[in-house]
């Protein structure tokens, strides 16, 4: 079981910035079988250039859950399942971060498919998700937004999935 996460941040470092948005692809390895979204209140400013890339501004999240209140949630759609991200170490960390805020514990295997994607597709230029989706003909819209980048690692991880010739995944399926 897998759990495809993406998040939209108030910045890049873990101290001090928060999550604003977050979607969460449930795959059985097969096909999609359960999926949340939401925006998330952060709990402070979201600065300009954040809003400039994601479109998410401070009146779009005023109303939204803070991560307190959707935390039972993505406890529940992550549960037993391998958490995988284009650059796991980010989407996680922000996660796991904001679970302690909470005074919660949340540990998860992780999964990188930035990592998968340089062993099963080498020698492309760049990984990031916008190109590695583009030279791979994937759709990818909604740049940026969490739904948009979950749902396009989503079928980078489907076409990762086919090509693994290699046997990487094989200690992931149980």
């Amino acid at each position: 079981m897998f759990a495809i996460v993406d998040i939209e941040t108030t910045g890049g470092a873990y101290a001090t910035s928060r999550i604003t948005e977050i979607a969460v692809v449930r795959h059985d390895g097969h096909a999609v079988i359960d999926s949340f979204q939401t925006l998330v209140n952060p709990q402070c400013w979201i600065p300009g250039f954040i809003t400039q890339l994601t479109g998410i501004n401070n009146h779009m999240v005023k109303d939204a859950p803070t991560f307190e209140e959707i935390a039972p949630e993505i406890s529940r759609i992550t549960r037993h399942a391998t958490f995988v991200a284009h650059n796991v170490t980010f989407d996680y960390g922000f996660i796991k971060r904001e679970y302690q805020r909470i005074d919660e514990y949340y540990d998860r295997d992780t999964l990188c498919t930035v990592r998968l994607s340089k062993k099963i597709f080498p020698g492309y230029k760049s990984y990031s998700l916008g190109n590695i989706c583009r030279d791979l003909a994937i759709p990818h819209t909604q740049q940026h937004r969490a739904m948009g980048d979950a749902s396009a690692t989503v079928k980078l991880f489907e076409l990762l999935l086919r090509n693994d010739h290699k046997g990487l995944l094989k200690d992931y399926w149980q």
